[in-house]
């Protein structure tokens, strides 16, 4: 599994791992009934203690995004899509809130904000 551990980072390891999982799931790398790394296996790839890998799971397991069998594993749960978009909406409003905050530091305007979104948005 490719996650990145940022010792930079304001965010906890767990919540690293938490968030770069769920984005493997929104975007498909990973699908439904795949079968996850063991918390172990995980922790050892990531020179991590198993605790922290526990909890990343645990969020992701309460958040609805795996799910674990006793003795098989942990494993991708079918998307509700509609908790899959609000999951969508929530990080890309992290994003611009950051983003929002920069501009206003920088005496950027909100059309010209806007501006700069929609020439990004339409990039791609």
């Amino acid at each position: 599994m490719d996650i990145i551990i940022s010792n930079s980072s304001d965010k906890p390891i767990y919540e690293q791992i938490t968030i770069q999982i769920k984005q493997m799931i929104i975007s498909g790398e990973l699908q439904a009934g795949d079968l996850l790394p063991s918390m172990r296996a995980l922790a050892k790839e990531l020179r991590i203690s198993v605790i922290t890998t526990k909890r990343a799971y645990d969020d992701l397991e309460r958040d609805g995004f795996i799910y674990t069998v006793v003795g098989k594993g942990s494993y991708v749960a079918k998307k509700n899509m509609d908790f899959v978009r609000e999951e969508q909406f929530r990080l890309v409003e992290e994003h611009i809130s950051k983003a929002v905050a920069e501009a206003k530091a920088g005496g950027i305007k909100l059309d010209e904000l806007q501006e700069i979104m929609k020439l990004i948005y339409e990039e791609e």
